[in-house]
């Protein structure tokens, strides 16, 4: 996957929430104040201020390019992004609210794209990445699953070698399944064994399938012999804190009560041994949090039914993954593909142009102020 992106420098933390009510209303407080007020709840940065002018997002429908301090206009829609790793929260779609805000993906980001997200663990999801969470690899180099990203030749030299038509998607699922971090970045062997790459294959589908869960038009995994963590006592109110009964595998959120929650999803870590479940439940807490001011103080006073139902999810996410972590660590490539047949093949080093975004302009983008790019 040769055409690699940094990851999108937000500038400002309030810009993204897990609730997109908050947004809005930030975006009111905001759009609100003036003078020196507007200022301080705007967290001006080098790149990012309210008189910094900024190009609409490509594929969005910007409030305005003027200015902000001059003509902020309505609130953009939220859209969804997965803020950290297995955390799906909403971000407001401003290119100039945000420091780098990287168009080059948003042109590329519709229904059909998956975007691979360089962490220790490697990540795949179909909302675009938003913070510091990794390089980030598109599946897709243009709008409509077209044109892969892979070095040219790939696809048809695997099809020639494993006897059988090899989707863009086979590939990120051999990714998941056999890549691994290694010094020079995330390392993919390629095998030589058709056995190993169909068994490949399967593991992975089942590794994109609960890391996406489910997809759109997709049912929604479940946990082995049809168990499902349910909510045993709604949330009340505001939840006051984190717990888990590994005995009765019972979540709890204050007086709410989840079950079953198997143990691999509770214990379940990413990036330097942090919970994935603690750091979700930390992110929709941190508006309430003392240390927190200016427009990130702003969030729900009770906790949103949403929330629960995305807890249920991400639940069956985890537990999912946990239960496939030894068989993904026990994975072998089997025999290697010479790195000589993918040279003759004209697949590696990949070309230069494959290391640059495709151009995908085909329609024109409101750039600052109003004004249209000369293409």
């Amino acid at each position: 996957m040769p055409w690699a992106v940094s990851g999108l420098r937000l500038g400002r933390a309030w810009v993204s929430a897990p609730d997109p009510a908050a947004l809005r209303a930030r975006w009111t407080a905001l759009t609100g104040a003036e003078g020196a007020e507007r200022d301080r709840l705007f967290r001006p940065t080098r790149t990012r201020t309210p008189t910094t002018g900024a190009a609409a997002l490509p594929g969005r429908r910007s409030p305005s390019t003027a200015r902000f301090a001059d003509a902020p206009g309505p609130c953009p829609d939220p859209v969804r992004v997965l803020r950290g790793p297995f955390d799906e929260q909403w971000l407001l779609p401003d290119q100039r609210l945000i420091d780098t805000a990287r168009p080059e993906l948003w042109r590329v980001l519709d229904e059909h794209q998956l975007f691979a997200v360089e962490t220790p663990e490697l990540l795949v999801t179909a909302h675009l990445p938003a913070g510091r969470l990794g390089r980030i690899r598109p599946l897709h180099r243009r709008p409509g699953g077209a044109e892969p990203n892979f070095a040219p030749g790939l696809l048809p030299l695997l099809g020639e070698r494993y006897g059988g038509w090899v989707t863009p998607q086979d590939v990120l699922c051999w990714i998941l399944a056999a890549g691994r971090p290694g010094l020079r970045g995330y390392e993919v062997p390629l095998t030589g064994d058709p056995g190993r790459w169909r068994a490949g294959l399967e593991l992975g589908h089942r590794l994109l399938a609960a890391q996406l869960r489910g997809g759109p038009g997709v049912e929604p995994p479940r946990l082995p012999g049809g168990r499902r963590p349910y909510v045993r006592s709604a949330v009340q109110g505001w939840p006051d804190g984190l717990g888990y009964d590994a005995q009765t595998e019972t979540l709890s959120l204050g007086s709410g009560t989840v079950s079953p929650v198997p143990p691999g999803a509770w214990e379940y870590e990413v990036q330097g041994g942090t919970r994935v479940l603690e750091a979700w439940f930390a992110a929709r807490s941190a508006h309430r949090d003392p240390g927190a001011d200016g427009l990130e103080a702003l969030g729900p006073a009770e906790w949103p039914q949403a929330w629960t139902s995305e807890l249920l999810a991400l639940v069956t996410t985890l537990a999912l993954l946990a239960d496939l972590a030894p068989e993904r660590a026990a994975f072998t490539p089997g025999p290697l593909l010479p790195a000589g047949a993918l040279a003759a093949a004209g697949v590696l080093p990949p070309p230069r142009w494959a290391r640059r975004p495709a151009s995908v302009l085909d329609h024109q983008e409101e750039g600052p102020g109003g004004q249209f790019a000369l293409l």
